[in-house]
């Protein structure tokens, strides 16, 4: 079983990250999967996302819950029956969850070069701070990005901006946390962020 590692950034959190080595086959066996979910596994082109998809469900499994015990919202944000706090993501070769009893966003990013094209879309107070020559901007650009990925994750509102109304003070790669800001509609929320690397991949986390 291809639990990769388990976090506790707190009494009440618990993060667990899923390394997908095992084949779809391997992935489906073992769970019970609803028939909306069967559905939509089936429908799926990519086997990568027929895995990643299956693989939170082992996920689940490690937290104690079957895949009846979640549901999404309208928003498609996804809640536990229980009334815990979830958020959940997957990207190539890794998933995660995150579970608590606050509100909670997570995200995993595979560090790549073409997010310096799209940095303009989602950046903007951080190029105060950020060096665009350094051999870490690759690196930084993804914990930035992963971070509003799990605020807006985390907020669920539709129209929420990541230039606009996501901010993320200075941080050091090495520190492994920050604080973010989200500043909407004149009210302003803050939060303690987290983040982390592994092989080539940024796991962020929010609070």
């Amino acid at each position: 079983m291809p639990l990769y590692k388990t976090l506790t950034p707190n009494s009440y959190t618990t993060v667990k990250i899923w390394k997908i080595t095992e084949s779809y086959e391997e992935l489906m066996k073992p769970i019970d999967l609803r028939d909306v979910c069967m559905q939509r596994v089936l429908g799926m082109k990519s086997e990568l996302h027929q895995r990643g998809f299956l693989s939170v469900r082992h996920l689940l499994a490690e937290f104690g819950y079957e895949d009846k015990d979640l549901y999404y919202d309208d928003n498609g944000k996804p809640h536990l029956r229980d009334g815990k706090h979830i958020s959940i993501t997957h990207s190539f070769t890794f998933s995660a969850i995150i579970v608590s009893e606050e509100e909670v966003g997570i995200d995993i990013e595979k560090q790549r070069e073409k997010i310096k094209i799209i940095a303009h879309k989602f950046v903007d107070y951080e190029f105060d701070y950020l060096d665009k020559e350094a051999d870490d901007y690759i690196k930084k650009l993804t914990v930035i990005w992963g971070i509003k990925e799990s605020l807006y994750k985390l907020f669920a509102t539709p129209g929420m901006l990541f230039r606009e109304h996501f901010f993320v003070i200075p941080f050091m790669l090495e520190d492994g946390e920050t604080v973010a800001w989200i500043d909407y509609e004149e009210k302003k929320y803050r939060y303690n962020t987290h983040f982390l690397e592994f092989e080539g991949f940024t796991c962020a986390y929010v609070c």
